[in-house]
């Protein structure tokens, strides 16, 4: 009995797919400029280094910062400008009310004359308007305050898009330089997530059926770790191969190659 197990002990091994794999970050990211601006400062020093708060790229943002103080002063005057406005229209609609009042009551009144009427009635008319118009700028001052409300939103992300931060990524590769002047989608740097890592391995057509439910193995040892997803379309580069990969933890080196055997 114990031959046996011995035996479907090394049968189990004969069967097991063995595969190297390389250690790589869990996400490298292309980061590009949503902006156009000239480059000021780069962190160089920050390369192959986790990013903190700080920006590790600079472009100028100077006439941005000017035009958002410029913008915010502007705000509040218009706003200032709507509220007393908004008291001259509280008071022009009591004006109107009491000489709609006043006119209701002489119309018909014979003892006036129709040139008195009639002036009563422009008068009216007049302070009407003098409402309206007011109602009009009031609704003129709230178009431009959202117009200027739409702008300072742009402004302040065009100031955050020009200092570029990733905390907790690790600053992979900077592809420009200070002096530069760069255009919107222009390539300005790689940014890795380091937190975890991935192996990626190629498998047969018959090993794709429940490969998630197999154990795996790194550098022979039993692992704690389960293939995390897996493709049945097969890899464009790697032809009639289907591409799993299987996330694990961060490890001190990464880009070393491991054993990776499937039971």
């Amino acid at each position: 009995m114990r031959y046996l197990f011995i035996l479907v002990l090394l049968s189990a091994s004969l069967l097991a797919k063995v595969y190297y794999a390389k250690v790589e970050a869990y996400e490298i990211r292309n980061i590009s400029s949503n902006v156009s601006g000239l480059v000021l400062f780069i962190d160089e020093n920050m390369i192959g280094k986790k990013l903190s708060n700080s920006s590790y790229i600079k472009i100028d943002s100077e006439l941005d910062n000017k035009e958002l103080k410029y913008i915010s002063q502007k705000l509040v005057y218009l706003k200032n400008t709507v509220k007393t406005n908004k008291k001259v229209l509280k008071n022009l609609d009591a004006l109107v009310q009491r000489k709609t009042i006043n006119y209701d009551k002489i119309k018909s009144l014979k003892i006036k004359s129709v040139v008195e009427k009639d002036r009563e009635f422009y008068d009216l008319v007049n302070s009407e308007n003098q409402l309206l118009s007011t109602m009009k700028e009031i609704d003129n001052l709230n178009v431009q305050i959202a117009d200027l409300n739409l702008r300072k939103a742009q402004l302040k992300r065009s100031i955050i898009d020009k200092n570029l931060k990733a905390k907790g990524y690790m600053l992979y590769s900077v592809l420009v330089r200070p002096g530069q002047v760069v255009g919107v989608a222009t390539a300005l740097a790689q940014v890795a997530d380091v937190s975890r890592a991935k192996l990626t391995i190629y498998l047969d057509e018959v090993d794709v059926a429940n490969v998630e439910k197999k154990e795996v193995y790194l550098d022979g040892k039993l692992s704690k770790y389960k293939v995390s997803r897996s493709l049945n379309i097969a890899d464009t580069k790697n032809i009639s191969k289907y591409r799993a990969q299987i996330i694990i933890d961060a490890p001190k080196v990464f880009s070393k190659l491991i054993k990776v055997e499937l039971k």
